[in-house]
C-alpha cells in the first residue's frame, strides 16, 4: 500500500530547495541594492512576537503523544519560509503599485504576524499533513492572506494594525476548511491522544503565548501603544481567571481540565486585539476577556459534540474555539464599541459622526470578507493538497513522528 504514495525523500528536499532559490532570486530583483533602514519597531518588541510564533506555537502544538518532533520542527520550517515569502509579497505589492517600501524590521515583524495565520491553520490539520503539504499550504495561505489584507486596506480603508488582527479569523477558518477535505481519524485510535508530558510541554507554549500577547496586539499601533498593552493584559488576566472557574464547573468530576485552561486563557488576547488601542476604560477589556473565555469553553463543548460530527470536521488542536470564536467576538465588539463611542460623543466633538454608517459597513464588510475568503480558499487548497501527487503517507500513519524523524531507538508508546 505504501508504494501508492510518493517518496517523501524524493519530493520534500527538492521542493524546499527550489522554493528557497526562487525566494533569493526574487529578493535580488525586488530589493536591488537596498539597505535595511531604521524601523519604528524596536528589536525587543520584535523579539517578543518572534518568541510567540517560534517558542509559543512550537510548544503549544506539542500535545500529541507521538507528534512532538514534527510539531516543533515543522513549525520552525514553515515560519522561516513563510516570513521570507511575506516580506517578498509586501515588496512586490509596493513595486507594482509604485509605492515606497524600505526593508526594515517592521517588514519582518509584519511577516511574522502574518505567519500566525498559517500556524493557527496548522493546528486544525496537525498530524494529518505531511511536510510537502504543509509547505504548499504555507505558500498558498500566506499569499491569500496578503490578498485579503490588501483588499481590506485598499478598498475598506482599515488601519494596518486593525487589519492585521484578522489573522486569527483567517487562520482558524482557513484551517477548518482545509481539514474538512481530510479523512476524520478513527475515534478508537490511540495515536490522536496526549500524555502528561506532552500536555505539560503544550502548556509551556501557552504560557509563552500568554506572556508575550500584549506585544502582539500593540506592535503595529502607531499611537496608544501603552493603552493597547494594558487592555490586552487585563483581558488576558480575566480570561485566565474565568477559564479556571468554568473548567471546574463544566467537568464531570469537578476538576480542572488542562485543555480548557490552554485554550481559554488566550481567548481574551484574541478578542481584544481589534480594540486594544481604542478602549478607554480597562473594565471594558476585562468584560471582553470574560466573554471570550466563556464562549471558548462552552463553544468547544457544542462544536465537538454537535457540529463537527455532522460536518465531518476534525479540528486537532481546537483552533476554532481558541482563535475563531474569540476572533468573531472581537470583530463584533469592535463594531459595537465604535457605535457606542460615536453615539455618546457630542456632534461638535465627533468628526466621524456623519460617517458612522460607512465605518460600520467597512468593519462588518472586512469581517465577513475575511471569513468567506478563508473558507472558500481553504476548501480549494484542501482539495488540491489531497491530490495523489502530494500524498506521501496513508491515513494509518497519521499522528506519527517515526515516518519523518530518526530516533535513537523505536520505543512502543513514544
Amino acid at each position: 500500500m505504501a508504494s501508492e504514495y510518493r517518496s517523501f525523500r524524493h519530493s520534500l528536499p527538492w521542493l524546499i530547495l527550489s522554493l528557497q532559490v526562487v525566494l533569493i532570486i526574487l529578493f535580488y530583483f525586488t530589493f536591488p541594492g537596498q539597505r535595511v533602514s531604521i524601523s519604528s519597531v524596536t528589536y525587543p518588541v520584535f523579539q517578543d512576537v518572534h518568541h510567540m510564533v517560534i517558542f509559543g506555537f512550537g510548544f503549544f502544538l506539542m500535545f500529541l503523544r507521538r507528534y512532538g518532533f514534527s510539531s516543533a520542527g515543522f513549525n520552525l520550517l514553515m515560519v522561516v519560509l513563510g516570513v521570507q515569502l511575506s516580506v517578498l509579497i509586501e515588496g512586490l505589492l509596493a513595486f507594482i503599485l509604485n509605492e515606497e517600501h524600505d526593508m526594515e524590521l517592521r517588514s519582518i515583524t509584519k511577516g511574522v504576524l502574518s505567519m500566525t495565520a498559517v500556524v493557527i491553520s496548522t493546528g486544525a490539520v496537525l498530524g494529518k499533513m505531511n511536510p510537502v503539504q504543509l509547505t504548499l499550504m504555507t505558500v498558498a495561505e500566506i499569499m491569500l492572506f496578503h490578498v485579503n489584507r490588501w483588499i481590506n486596506q485598499r478598498f475598506l480603508l482599515l488601519p494596518e494594525n486593525v487589519n492585521m488582527m484578522h489573522v486569527h479569523l483567517f487562520g482558524a477558518y482557513f484551517g477548518l476548511a482545509v481539514s474538512s477535505r481530510f479523512p476524520v481519524p478513527s475515534p478508537r485510535s490511540d495515536k490522536n491522544a496526549s500524555t502528561p508530558k506532552s500536555v505539560l510541554l503544550s502548556m509551556l507554549g501557552t504560557l509563552f503565548l500568554w506572556v508575550f500577547w500584549p506585544s502582539f496586539n500593540s506592535v503595529l499601533a502607531e499611537l496608544d501603544k501603552s493603552r493597547a498593552i494594558c487592555n490586552t493584559y487585563f483581558a488576558l488576566a480575566v480570561s485566565a481567571v474565568t477559564a479556571f472557574v468554568l473548567s471546574v464547573l463544566t467537568t464531570k468530576d469537578g476538576k480542572f481540565k488542562m485543555a480548557h485552561i490552554q485554550s481559554a486563557v488566550l481567548a481574551g488576547g484574541v478578542a481584544v486585539g481589534y480594540t486594544a488601542h481604542s478602549i478607554e476604560h480597562p473594565w471594558i477589556a476585562m468584560i471582553l476577556g470574560l466573554l471570550a473565555s466563556v464562549i471558548t469553553i462552552l463553544g468547544s463543548h457544542c462544536l465537538q459534540g454537535c457540529l463537527y460530527p455532522v460536518l465531518k470536521i476534525h479540528d486537532t488542536s481546537g483552533v476554532h474555539s481558541t482563535f475563531g470564536l474569540p476572533g468573531v467576538l472581537g470583530a463584533l465588539a469592535q463594531v459595537i464599541l465604535l457605535v457606542i463611542q460615536n453615539w455618546t460623543t457630542p456632534p461638535r466633538q465627533n468628526a466621524l459622526l456623519f460617517s458612522l454608517p460607512e465605518l460600520v459597513l467597512e468593519y462588518v464588510g472586512a469581517f465577513c470578507l475575511t471569513i468567506n475568503v478563508a473558507l472558500l480558499t481553504g476548501l480549494i487548497t484542501g482539495f488540491i493538497l489531497n491530490l495523489k501527487l502530494f500524498k506521501t503517507i496513508p491515513v494509518t500513519k497519521y499522528f506519527e513522528d517515526q515516518f519523518y524523524w530518526e530516533f535513537p531507538h523505536l520505543a512502543v508508546g513514544f
